[in-house]
């Protein structure tokens, strides 16, 4: 609607008492423009559709899965250790040898000799291969070193995960906050543009001062400035919607709380915290790799036994003599019992224990942050559930103000300024509730994330990545080199 010819229509009414009660109708047909909510756009983007995108291309998340694929290698690596283990080798060069033996003596009682040399190539070839039958429970105990550290780090991507989420329906909803934010603000500059009119049209019949005109003028060169202010949030706000979700964003629609998804007690979501939060799962994982690596080095006091067996075919090798082949098959079983290796083998089982101690304290350390986290995140969010039901009260009051006002100062008992501060009040409730509307939203989303519950499965987006398929692709592939398909 066009508010513009109204205002023109009652300018023409200037005659008379009718003049002033005339403008301050038009200035209220002006203002409806603002006082009216956001006018509504046809959206093309959803906050789960950008969280989507944000999950699928983000590349600190890319990152954070290639390290758990390379995790995944150790336990390939630690299964190795009881594996058969099969070599070959071959040599051979020319050779030349000279020999000299004793052949008797003379008849002066002289030993006589006897020599001969020999040129030949020599060759040979060494087939063998071997199979651990104990090793002290290493490989047993490091298999499962290597699987806590690989769950921990699956953690540690959830929690990346989380944290992508989070920080994309931060961006999303600071574009919405801020969208909104300069709508406002850039009505706000055409009601004041239209109150300087008024007030310049009253001045002209002498029912205000040039102090109205003045104050007028410093109330829209302030809209103004707020104008421009607001342009430069927004764009600071495009820009890390498009580092986190990969695009700019394009006619974003309203988003939705979480709250629904969210325990119904503060008490209830640091329980459940307690179990799901990904930062004390891991913790978890990383005790139970400490306690792991504890046996692994106890590992290197107890004996390990094992079987052999070796194949040699050599050509030419007796005195480097043509012609000659030898070939010798070998059956190996090998004990050995440590007795003492310098001492080495104590201190780092000393050392694994204290790392044990450590990942103790570590657990205890994440708890308490993740209970002061959803402490955190549920009061803000119960903040931003009070300030919107308070905005929406202020927003309703002030415009009852504002219209009480504006016909106050219709019958001279109220002056410009009063109306512009009126005015500016309505401005400041409306961009407060729109900012309480944001930090609902956002808090539910923080909310979630503390407790560990802030999933693209939980939230539905459509697009799932399974970290574990890839482990069980390399778990037990003993040949190649090429990395299986993600």
């Amino acid at each position: 609607m066009n508010y513009v010819p109204s205002f023109r229509l009652f300018l023409r009414l200037k005659n008379g008492t009718c003049s002033a009660r005339a403008i301050v109708f038009a200035f209220e047909f002006v203002a409806a423009a603002f006082w009216g909510v956001l006018p509504e756009k046809a959206a093309a983007e959803t906050i789960s559709g950008a969280l989507a995108k944000a999950y699928l291309g983000n590349a600190e998340l890319e990152e954070q899965r290639a390290n758990v694929r390379a995790r995944d290698e150790d336990v390939s690596k630690a299964a190795s250790g009881m594996r058969p283990k099969a070599s070959f080798s071959a040599n051979g060069g020319p050779q030349r040898t000279g020999i000299r033996q004793p052949a008797g003596f003379n008849q002066a009682n002289n030993r006589l000799y006897s020599g001969d040399k020999y040129s030949g190539i020599p060759k040979n070839g060494n087939l063998g291969a071997s199979q651990p039958l104990w090793d002290g429970g290493k490989t047993e105990n490091s298999v499962r070193q290597a699987e806590s550290i690989v769950f921990a780090t699956r953690e540690g991507l959830r929690q990346a995960e989380q944290e992508t989420l989070q920080n994309g329906a931060t961006a999303y909803m600071n574009v919405l906050r801020d969208t909104a934010v300069l709508s406002l603000r850039r009505r706000n500059i055409d009601v004041l543009k239209e109150q300087l009119r008024v007030t310049q049209d009253r001045l002209h019949f002498g029912e205000v001062t040039m102090t109205d005109v003045a104050q007028a003028e410093t109330a829209l060169a302030q809209g103004r400035s707020d104008y421009m202010a607001a342009i430069g949030a927004l764009n600071n706000s495009i820009a890390n919607y498009h580092q986190i979700i990969g695009e700019d964003p394009k006619d974003l629609q309203p988003a939705h709380t979480l709250e629904k998804m969210l325990p119904p007690s503060r008490e209830e979501a640091i329980s459940a915290a307690m179990e799901e939060n990904p930062k004390i799962v891991s913790a978890r994982h990383q005790l139970d790799a400490a306690e792991s690596a504890v046996k692994v080095a106890e590992a290197a006091l107890m004996p390990t036994a094992s079987i052999g067996v070796q194949v040699v075919q050599q050509y030419d090798s007796y005195l480097a003599y043509p012609g000659t082949k030898q070939l010798s098959g070998q059956l190996v079983g090998q004990l050995n019992v440590p007795i003492y290796q310098g001492g080495g083998e104590y201190s780092e089982i000393r050392q694994a224990k204290e790392k044990v101690g450590q990942a103790r304290i570590h657990l205890s350390v994440q708890r308490n942050a993740v209970r002061a986290e959803v402490i955190q995140a549920w009061s803000q969010l119960q903040t931003s559930k009070s300030a919107k039901a308070y905005g929406e009260v202020a927003v309703k009051s002030a415009m009852t103000a504002l219209r009480g006002v504006r016909d106050e100062a219709a019958f001279g008992q109220r002056t410009t300024l009063d109306v512009l501060n009126a005015h500016q009040a309505l401005l400041n409730a409306r961009v407060n509730l729109i900012t309480s509307q944001r930090d609902r939203i956002v808090g539910s989303y923080a909310a979630l994330a503390a407790i560990g519950r802030l999933s693209a499965q939980g939230l539905d987006l459509g697009v799932v990545y399974d970290a574990s398929s890839h482990l069980e692709q390399v778990r037990y592939k003993w040949f190649g080199t090429s990395a299986p398909d993600r």
